[in-house]
């Protein structure tokens, strides 16, 4: 039987989010209901918002989550009923041709629920990222569920769901950060702070953080960072460059998604160095490098999308660690608030006040 709860939606473009009653249907097959114990509030839930995502308003926003299953529909058994899941935003399909070359982080067919929640009027949601978990409830292709000691607080869990996960495997997953390796990451909000960790965990030598704000560089060295720059104040490629004896770092991970801070990225790594592009531009931003820079330089210019994670792999391997102590979860959680402060955690986002507000429940 359906049931009716609480979510929030971003009923126009730049219209201020409310909070609305859900209709969550019963799982069909291969999908389940998640009771959401703790939700992110992230970016890209922000974009959706502004409509820099797509016009399918209106938009259940939320997808940064952790939960338990309350049900489950018929052939689904990589779940059960009781379990405490993080949710992902790309569940695989085993049955492509990066899957079936066991590759499955890179999967092309990656699926959500089928059926659609909707408003009490019958209005389908598009829920973000299809997750949609500003919301009591939500349902979810049950390969967006992944299991997780239940000991860990949601709050904290919740954050593998996206941002704390694309940060940490920008680093360790695409840019392969090694020991020893000098690391450069140019913006330090979440993701950018979440790299300084997953570059910290690999086995980083030096850690460049590069931001034009210094509240968020003394939060960067708190997270492991060894080097802050104030690219307001300094040139950002001439302090990475003398910071790693002239030569530029190994790899430059881009959080900030810009053309001009790509540039910078790519002029601030060594020669047959790495640079990964996690933050995410908007449609209209185009990129201009000489050409024969790109040839000259060698290296590796990579986008990460997602971190190339592979949830099923990462998720209880990052639990274990922040449960061990060995990295700090908890440390992205600037606050807590209620479904109905999500317009105001988007201000503060806009702000620079806040790692991460995550939502309650």
């Amino acid at each position: 039987m359906a049931q009716q709860v609480q979510g929030v939606v971003a009923p126009g473009k730049n219209e201020p989010v409310r909070v609305e009653t859900i209709v969550v249907p019963d799982p069909g097959p291969g999908e389940a209901v998640v009771k959401v114990q703790a939700c992110g509030v992230c970016h890209t839930d922000l974009h959706y918002k502004q409509g820099g995502i797509n016009d399918e308003f209106p938009f259940l926003l939320g997808h940064e989550a952790a939960g338990v299953v309350e049900s489950v529909g018929a052939g689904v058994t990589e779940v059960a009923p009781g379990d405490f899941v993080i949710l992902n935003w790309r569940a695989v399909c085993g049955n492509c041709r990066a899957c079936l070359r066991g590759r499955p982080q890179y999967c092309f067919d990656t699926h959500n629920a089928k059926q659609k929640m909707t408003l009490t009027d019958g209005t389908e949601l598009s829920p973000a990222l299809g997750i949609g978990a500003f919301a009591e409830k939500t349902l979810v292709a049950a390969g967006q569920c992944t299991k997780v000691d239940p000991s860990v607080s949601p709050a904290v869990a919740g954050l593998l769901g996206c941002g704390v996960m694309a940060g940490i495997g920008a680093a360790i997953n695409t840019g392969q950060v090694g020991r020893g390796d000098s690391v450069a990451v140019i913006g330090c909000g979440g993701v950018g702070d979440a790299a300084i960790v997953g570059a910290r965990l690999a086995g980083a030598a030096r850690i460049i953080a590069v931001d034009v704000d210094d509240r968020k560089l003394e939060t960067a060295k708190s997270m492991g960072a060894t080097h802050t720059v104030n690219s307001r104040s300094t040139d950002a490629v001439a302090a990475i460059r003398e910071l790693t004896g002239g030569f530029g770092a190994d790899v430059v991970i881009e959080a900030v998604g810009r053309p001009e801070t790509y540039q910078q990225a790519f002029y601030a790594r060594d020669l047959a160095g790495t640079v990964v592009l996690v933050g995410v531009p908007t449609p209209e931003m185009k990129l201009e490098l000489p050409l024969l820079d790109v040839f000259g330089r060698g290296g590796s210019l990579k986008s990460s999308w997602y971190g190339d994670c592979l949830p099923s792999r990462d998720f209880p391997m990052l639990v274990d660690l922040h449960q061990q102590g060995r990295i700090d979860l908890g440390a992205f959680v600037t606050e807590t608030i209620g479904l109905g402060d999500v317009e105001k955690a988007f201000a503060r986002m806009h702000e620079g006040d806040v790692l991460r507000s995550v939502v309650v429940f």
